[in-house]
């Protein structure tokens, strides 16, 4: 009994040290009408029910919002591309909590906005960092943050509609680096700081099928990746629970020691 309590007190000791040697980053733009959203989606909109004082003397404010699933920093569920398999509310917890890595193709995405993601990518991380646990998520940093909420820079173009689909020019992930990351490494579910997996020129959204036949969801929208290690990240990503949703708006955080 002894033994066990002087552990008990080691850890108390302990894990309030680590926690201070770790820090948590938002990786969520904020929802408003500037939000980048999908060429033919609907903007993001909020009214005001009421805001100000009461009758009765008190400060009172509530909101009201429309949004599409697919807008802003939002989950892709696997059902968004593949028939019978998972919706947002179905999504095991498991895909959504856990350790992460970060892989960082911000400098080819520099060279060539149309760039995909390609299994040497990860090979060439993995030769650095060490192979991709079972189980993880996986983070893609592109750099592209930098450019919301400006959607011609973003996007690779302002024009809405299928005018502005066929417009689109942003990296995404090669379906070849999709499979490999489903079948080889087992992944929980991929993550990215552009408006799709896929790239900006996908029409057959190859990345994202490789995925989410396979169930695993995907995280799009995402910022603040360069505040964030390689490995020793833990994310939370959690939608909101929309029951037989495609996907859904998303608040994802990370916690991770000092660079």
């Amino acid at each position: 009994m002894k033994q066990l309590l002087a552990a008990w007190g080691l850890l108390a000791f302990i894990l309030p040290a680590a926690a201070e040697d770790r820090r948590w980053v938002d990786l969520t733009h904020d929802l408003s009408s500037e939000s980048v959203f999908w060429p033919t989606a609907a903007p993001f909109r909020m009214t005001t029910d009421f805001a100000g004082m009461t009758e009765r003397g008190y400060y009172y404010s509530a909101y009201s919002f429309a949004t599409a699933e697919h807008g802003g920093t939002h989950l892709d569920a696997p059902v968004h591309f593949a028939k019978g398999r998972r919706s947002v509310d179905q999504v095991p917890l498991d895909q959504l909590i856990g350790d992460a890595v970060v892989v960082d193709v911000s400098a080819a995405a520099a060279r060539d906005r149309d760039y995909r993601i390609q299994v040497r990518d990860f090979q060439a991380w993995e030769a650095r960092y060490g192979r991709i646990p079972v189980g993880s998520i996986v983070l893609l940093r592109t750099g592209f943050s930098r450019y919301w909420p400006d959607a011609a820079d973003y996007l690779g173009t302002d024009l809405r509609g299928l005018a502005g689909v066929a417009a689109l020019s942003f990296p995404g992930l090669h379906e070849e680096a999709a499979t490999w990351l489903a079948t080889e490494r087992k992944i929980a579910s991929v993550g990215i700081d552009t408006a799709s997996i896929d790239y900006g020129k996908s029409r057959d959204f190859a990345a994202h099928v490789a995925l989410m036949t396979r169930n695993i969801p995907a995280f799009e929208n995402i910022t603040n990746l360069e505040q964030l290690p390689a490995t020793g990240v833990f994310v939370v990503a959690l939608p909101v629970k929309i029951r037989g949703g495609s996907g859904g708006p998303l608040r994802i955080v990370a916690r991770a020691g000092e660079p």
